[in-house]
């Protein structure tokens, strides 16, 4: 198996595809007056699943900075995170478990989060590929100021996610090459990600061991 690792220049990339989304929320948040200062609640116990290559080599380049102490912690709790989420699961509800990364309410990866934890909170919206475009209406402390201020919903500022997610999808394609729709669907949590390891595809026919290109 081969390890899919990000170039500097796509790592920078998604750097800034990441500070673009950063900047994009703010601009929402401030103009619905906006914080999640003093909030009762903690999206990192919500339940999300994450969908690139590209994300989580991002992922595994913040998780290979820290310490071999701080990466055994995470990968503990990620164990324990996946026991809990099965358990949720087995009596038919949402698991609603705190995030292996979450240490006394900072994120440990916080450099590395990835792009659901940096878009969640504010309303949104995006076009899929298909033309479907889909609305998210934010956490449930923003709902609350919208319904105060706006008659209707759509009438809210929100974010556009779309050229951003592109943005993203451009650099799955340049990492993962002209094979990727042959490759494995990413379909994994954080804890998932960090028990499984970085990460890998098939190594190409022509670079194994004693074979000649």
């Amino acid at each position: 198996m081969k390890e899919v690792l990000l170039s500097e220049r796509l790592s920078e990339e998604v750097g800034s595809i990441y500070a673009a989304m950063e900047a994009e929320y703010d601009v929402v948040a401030k103009a619905l007056h906006f914080s999640c200062d003093g909030c009762p609640d903690n999206c990192c116990d919500s339940y999300f699943q994450h969908h690139t290559y590209t994300e989580w080599a991002y992922l595994f380049q913040g998780f290979r900075a820290v310490s071999l102490e701080k990466q055994r912690e995470i990968t503990a709790r990620s164990r324990q995170y996946i026991l809990d989420c099965a358990a949720a699961e087995a009596q038919d509800e949402r698991p609603q478990v705190m995030c292996p990364l979450n240490e006394d309410g900072r994120c440990i990866l916080y450099k590395h989060r990835l792009m659901v934890c940096r878009t969640h909170g504010v309303p949104a919206s995006m076009r899929r590929p298909d033309g479907q475009m889909l609305n998210f209406p934010g956490c449930f402390r923003c709902q609350k100021i919208v319904k105060k201020k706006f008659v209707h919903d759509s009438e809210a500022p929100h974010m556009e996610r779309t050229p951003l997610l592109q943005r993203l999808v451009a650099v799955e394609r340049e990492l993962m090459g002209e094979m990727i729709h042959l490759l494995p669907r990413v379909k994994l949590t954080i804890a998932q990600m960090f028990i499984q390891g970085p990460p890998v595809t098939a190594t190409p026919h022509c670079e194994r061991a004693g074979i000649k290109p």
